[in-house]
């Protein structure tokens, strides 16, 4: 059996006619891949009407100097669970480093710091993640419904959620505008 691509530390990008509308353009930032199965965390949406100081109240945090940012949808799965994807120049006990391209960190310790003004200098905060199970990923990677891309900074940190999908796309040289959801085999 072919050994399964690790795709930790890239961004996976929906390709067109995916057939799961929660998908859609979805942008994920993949920091588990391996024999097991992978996560990762959507960076192509934003929950609606929640915003980073209302999660920090509704765990009885005191905002302090933290931004009042948009909240992205981490992914279906355990949607009412935090993570924050951000910089490596911020670690706490239970943080995982992806492949020297950003850490990953679930734990109050870290929203903590954000709101003292000790956390990350860049950092995304998401509630739930994409989760597949063992050999899932690779199946649906060999049926064209993802492609993967190095996950820079600006691309993380500095695109509009409703640009990333198009501007990922462009950053790996090819025109989402020239992407179609018909495919073939040779």
């Amino acid at each position: 059996m072919e050994e399964p691509k690790f795709l930790v530390g890239q961004l996976l990008l929906a390709m067109p006619g995916i057939g799961d509308p929660r998908f859609e353009k979805a942008v994920i930032a993949m920091c588990v891949h391996d024999e097991n199965g992978a996560l990762g965390i959507g960076l192509g949406r934003i929950v609606p009407r929640i915003g980073f100081h209302d999660l920090l109240k509704q765990l009885d945090i005191d905002p302090g100097v933290a931004p009042d940012v948009p909240i992205h949808l981490g992914g279906p799965v355990e949607p009412q669970r935090g993570f924050l994807l951000h910089s490596n120049d911020w670690g706490g006990q239970d943080s995982v480093a992806v492949a020297g391209r950003w850490t990953l960190t679930a734990t109050l310790d870290i929203l903590k710091a954000i709101a003292a003004g000790r956390g990350p200098t860049r950092w995304i905060a998401a509630l739930g993640y994409a989760g597949w199970g063992a050999g899932q990923l690779e199946q649906e990677l060999c049926g064209n419904g993802w492609f993967a891309t190095p996950g820079d900074e600006q691309l993380l940190y500095e695109s509009d959620v409703g640009s990333r999908w198009a501007s990922a796309f462009r950053s790996a040289g090819i025109d989402p505008a020239m992407l179609t959801a018909d495919f073939g085999t040779a």
